[in-house]
């Protein structure tokens, strides 16, 4: 197995520990465990526990990035394309989508500076989206959408089926 297949190991299975155990609790040694090798090595790939929760963070981020990036819908259809895009990412690799949307309680001032960088990113990203696609007040549009994402993650964590059902009627 190739170095770089080893990292995508630790990386999954850092996903793993992160989810079950949070931020906090969550050790490199678990990770190095989770994943088969030594924590040692998990330290080649990583300079510590917080720079492996960025480089998760960030593949997770910009698997959600690309999704929507990757939507080209009409404007009056854009944003709900890409609402389903984001249902998509989330049965699909529910662990990193709500890793992502919770970060940022995460009080350390690295993480924290680093995810609200990448909630700017998607944010220009998104208003600059709609404004190509000719969506009146883009910026009010793309605010709305983040908001609702982190509503869908609060209605997923609390195991509330009804709003999440309310949402996707929406």
């Amino acid at each position: 197995m190739s170095k770089v297949d080893k990292k995508e190991i630790i990386m999954d299975k850092a996903v793993a520990v992160f989810a079950e155990m949070g931020y906090y609790k969550a050790t490199t040694a678990m990770v190095a465990k989770a994943a088969e090798v030594t924590q040692p090595y998990v330290f080649h790939f990583f300079q510590n526990k917080q720079e492996l929760f960025k480089a998760v963070l960030d593949r997770a981020f910009y698997r959600i990035y690309d999704r929507f990036m990757e939507v080209d819908a009409p404007a009056d259809q854009l944003v709900e394309g890409m609402g389903h895009e984001f249902f998509k990412v989330m049965n699909a690799h529910r662990d990193e989508v709500l890793m992502v949307m919770q970060a940022y309680t995460i009080p350390e001032p690295e993480i924290r500076n680093h995810v609200a960088e990448l909630y700017d990113h998607i944010f220009d990203s998104l208003t600059l989206k709609f404004k190509q696609a000719g969506i009146k007040d883009p910026s009010t549009h793309a605010s709305h959408f983040v908001s609702t994402g982190l509503l869908i993650t609060l209605a997923e964590i609390l195991n509330m089926p009804k709003l999440i059902q309310q949402i996707k009627d929406c």
